[in-house]
């Protein structure tokens, strides 16, 4: 089969590899839908921890695709059937597995970042996966590269569900990429009366406020506390999103949350550069509450698959483009761009 597989630092490779099988417990998926995201781009570059030097491995962790083959033993799906698999599955026995909280266990493993992924035309869904209902259907009529965007919409949903948006508060989402977006959609499902996002690159700018967002801030040319003191009556933002790994971003929003607001810093910064300058008076005297949330748990991928299978959230249009298999270098370069939203790869 043809797979794009890293082999180091900026080398990606599409080259034909051997098609996995169905073992006992296990499915093999025939990769309709891929789409490359920032942790695909850390991979690409070599930064990222489970990628050590020597590693050769295919990348893709957001993936929709048919059942090819069925492994012995497994029951309840069937070949032909149209699925999302949801990437990470824990050990299984740990407090956090045991807690729900999969995407924390210590020794977890995922697929397309221990394990062979995606960026495939077939993929091998090990069996733990299986077991852990990490295979979960696709709506008929649903397109498959919006389906393969459950997975990081399931990161969104938990850094949402972290923060509680009440009817008509004032959400602040800071950065307008994908997530940004997912973000901007999400709030307004929930009943924000009024979502700000604040976004600099101006082709992003323009996104924001077409898919959704109440106003848009350039924060290098517009003052973006007395923005929102106009927005909220002069109480600031009730809710802060920081959906951009920036410094600056997350040191802001201390400043610009209202009294009893809540932040979540969803931007990991980088594993160099990790620390900002809070002032940790305004978290004392504001009563504010400053969560952080990493990747999704499989419980967290159930609930966005429903809200997407349903349509109550419509990710359609964060697809940019689509590319075949066959030009996933070019599609890489397109996820960089800065203007692209989603790039997926179509097997």
């Amino acid at each position: 089969m043809l797979a794009a597989v890293y082999h180091g630092p900026n080398d990606l490779r599409v080259e034909t590899v051997p098609a996995p099988t169905a073992g006992p417990g296990e499915l093999v998926l025939r990769v309709e839908s891929a789409s490359i995201c920032g942790t695909d781009l850390r991979i690409l570059h070599g930064q990222h921890r489970l990628y050590p030097a020597g590693t050769v491995r295919i990348p893709g962790h957001e993936v929709v695709g048919t059942v090819a083959e069925v492994g012995a033993g497994v029951q309840g799906l069937m070949v032909g059937q149209r699925v999302f698999i949801a990437p990470n599955m824990g050990c299984g026995h740990c407090p956090q597995c045991v807690s729900g909280a999969n995407n924390l266990c210590e020794h977890y493993d995922a697929i397309g970042i221990t394990l062979d992924g995606s960026f495939a035309e077939y993929l091998r869904v090990p069996a733990p996966a299986i077991r852990q209902g990490n295979v979960m259907a696709v709506a008929e009529g649903v397109d498959p590269a919006v389906a393969a965007l459950v997975e990081p919409f399931a990161c969104v949903l938990r850094g949402q569900n972290a923060l509680r948006i009440q009817p008509g508060e004032i959400v602040l989402v800071i950065g307008a990429g994908p997530i940004g977006i997912m973000h901007t959609k999400l709030a307004r499902a929930r009943g924000a009366g009024r979502v700000i996002v604040s976004e600099m690159v101006p082709d992003r700018a323009t996104q924001a406020g077409r898919m959704g967002a109440h106003r848009v801030v350039n924060p290098a040319t517009e003052n973006l506390k007395e923005v929102l003191a106009a927005e909220s009556g002069g109480r600031g933002a009730d809710v802060v999103i920081v959906a951009a790994p920036v410094h600056a971003a997350q040191e802001t929003a201390v400043d610009v949350a209202a009294i009893g607001g809540r932040i979540n810093l969803f931007g990991g910064l980088p594993k160099d550069r990790p620390h900002i300058q809070l002032d940790s008076n305004r978290v004392h005297y504001k009563e504010l509450i400053v969560t952080g949330t990493t990747a999704c748990s499989t419980a967290d991928c159930r609930q966005a698959a429903e809200l997407v299978n349903t349509g109550v959230v419509d990710l359609s249009d964060l697809v940019s483009r689509r590319f075949p298999l066959r030009e996933a270098v070019a599609a890489f370069a397109a996820a960089e761009d800065r203007q692209s939203l989603k790039i997926v790869l179509e097997p």
